[in-house]
């Protein structure tokens, strides 16, 4: 994802670090998923369906902040569930930037008003909104009217208050790019400071409660790489924090292998390996996820689950990590954090 400079310094400084330590596999990112729960059933969101015995359970913040430092990553992604249901959510915020890191709160949206009093505006702290279309199309999806209309109002008031307000959206087989660009185009009128896109992937918790809707809605491989081809003028219009290389990925310009460690997940069962989408096994601690997952037998070509994949999560870290490196990434990777 595209960051403020105070964290591409920092991005850089602590991948340095790793290098010299020679560190085969690292973390960029955490996500941090301190509870399952949420207010609403989005068709494609598999959390709600495959934690639905521990749906009530929750880290508590001092659990979730030792897990920060246990992985060291300089990003934590806060997710979930509905990450504003958290009560403590607040402190635990605040606990994760004293300890310098960045954070991206991945919310629907809706409670963005009544709870942003627990927040202050830093570089270091984005709001990321889930927004898959226009009104109809998205209160569609997440099967409530009325969200499209809060989630708004929420970023109008985080952006009054000096908050940073990136957007992510989910493409699916039937999503309309049209539609897209008119939504791009509103948000920018509303001050966003950035655009995140990602395929939408039939992972197996979606698929195993809801197999003929999943045909309908995900996309293969070759669909993903068409529906981005069709996308390019969107993607040269717009500020996108989906970085130039997980791009020309998802368009088929390139090959990238994913790396599901760069951005392990810990929730209330554990780290989740191997990864943010498939669940084998819920490890103790991040060093066992690390150290006891057989990463080699993941991957496209490597186990059937992973075959449509191209999510964000397993490919953004390839992309930072400079994984099937072309001539002249480095620098169209700079332009584009500097642009």
């Amino acid at each position: 994802m595209r960051f403020p400079l105070t964290l591409t310094t920092s991005m850089i400084g602590y991948m340095a670090g790793q290098a010299v330590k020679r560190t085969k596999r690292f973390p960029l990112v955490l996500m941090l998923e301190p509870l399952h729960a949420c207010n609403l059933t989005c068709t494609g969101c598999g959390r709600i369906r495959e934690y639905s015995t521990s749906i009530k359970d929750r880290l508590t913040v001092e659990e979730c902040l030792a897990s920060v430092d246990e992985a060291g990553a300089p990003i934590v992604s806060i997710c979930g569930g509905e990450p504003l249901i958290y009560p403590d959510i607040g402190r635990l915020v605040k606990g994760i930037l004293k300890r310098r890191k960045h954070i991206y709160l991945c919310t629907n949206g809706m409670f963005i008003q009544k709870r942003l009093h627990e927040f202050r505006p830093t570089s270091r702290f984005f709001f990321n909104v889930h927004l898959d279309g226009l009104e109809d199309t998205h209160d569609m999806a997440v099967e409530r009217r009325g969200v499209f209309k809060a989630a708004v109002e929420g970023i109008v008031a985080a952006k009054k208050k000096g908050f940073l307000v990136c957007t992510n959206t989910t493409i699916f087989k039937e999503t309309d790019l049209a539609e897209i660009d008119r939504l791009f185009a509103y948000l920018t009128k509303l001050g966003v400071d950035g655009f995140l896109l990602s395929p939408a992937y039939g992972y197996t918790a979606v698929k195993e409660t809801n197999p003929h809707g999943a045909a309908e809605i995900f996309m293969t491989r070759d669909d993903i790489r068409a529906k981005f081809q069709e996308a390019q003028g969107l993607l040269t219009k717009y500020r996108m924090m989906s970085s130039p290389i997980y791009l020309e990925f998802l368009s088929g310009e390139r090959e990238l292998t994913c790396t599901a460690w760069g951005n392990p997940t810990r929730n209330v069962k554990g780290w989740k390996g191997p990864c943010y989408l498939i669940t084998d096994q819920h490890h103790a601690t991040f060093r066992e996820l690390m150290d006891n997952t057989p990463w080699e037998r993941y991957g496209y070509g490597k186990d059937p689950r992973c075959e449509h994949c191209m999510v964000h999560c397993g490919y953004e870290p390839s992309a930072a990590l400079g994984v099937n490196k072309k001539l002249g990434d480095s620098l169209k990777m700079l332009m584009w954090q500097l642009s």
